[in-house]
């Protein structure tokens, strides 16, 4: 009797099953109609640069006090981890993205915008806190321009870290920049791949 009744009685299994969402099938973005994929370039465009108002937007709004030495390596740690986190909140996306491949730049373009603003915050956070942590006295703008000119290792040299903290701060960044260009592009790329693999070989296995 008890086989006969809805899914309330079986709660452990058909619960499970209940809220796991199947994945959408993954889809190459050269598969689609010309229409299509312009709409979804465009929207992945739009989301970046969203993304990127709302994480500088809020860099700029947000109050950012004093900072020492250690604090400022405290910091550090919580926001790799935080870099962490959203990395694999963005894998997450992809794995049952319908266009990985989009999902994949929309996650790379995110976790970049996160990590030039976490950085910056802690070089202005210690500026604030000792004015002769940097060769310049920086603002919201100057912290932001000596993050970037680091993650792009053009380095003009104007703004240069002159305590031994602010020069672990920045030497962990130079670090993080290769692991970001090398590793995390890998591996969100490693992951579209994945997904749409499968979904370009199907045709060929039903042909055969």
């Amino acid at each position: 009797m008890e086989s006969g009744r809805p899914s309330d009685g079986q709660p452990e299994g058909v619960r499970r099953v209940r809220r796991r969402r199947p994945a959408a099938t993954p889809l190459r973005l050269a598969d689609l109609e010309p229409g299509p994929r312009r709409l979804a370039m465009v929207q992945a465009v739009l989301t970046i640069a969203l993304s990127w108002v709302l994480i500088v937007g809020a860099y700029f709004l947000l109050p950012i006090g004093h900072e020492s030495g250690l604090r400022a390596l405290l910091r550090l740690g919580a926001d790799i981890a935080l870099i962490g986190a959203v990395f694999a909140w963005q894998i997450g996306r992809i794995n049952s993205a319908e266009l990985p491949e989009l999902r994949a730049v929309e996650a790379l373009g995110i976790v970049i915008a996160l990590f030039l603003v976490l950085f910056s915050a802690i070089y202005l956070a210690m500026a604030h806190g000792n004015k002769f942590t940097f060769t310049q006295d920086l603002d919201h703008a100057k912290a932001l321009y000596f993050t970037i000119t680091i993650f792009s290792t053009v380095g003009f040299g104007d703004i240069t870290p002159r305590t031994d903290a602010s020069r672990l701060i920045v030497s962990a960044q130079m670090l993080l920049d290769l692991a970001i260009i090398g590793v995390v592009v890998r591996l969100l790329l490693n992951a579209a791949k994945s997904r749409v693999a499968p979904a370009g070989d199907s045709p060929a296995g039903q042909g055969s």
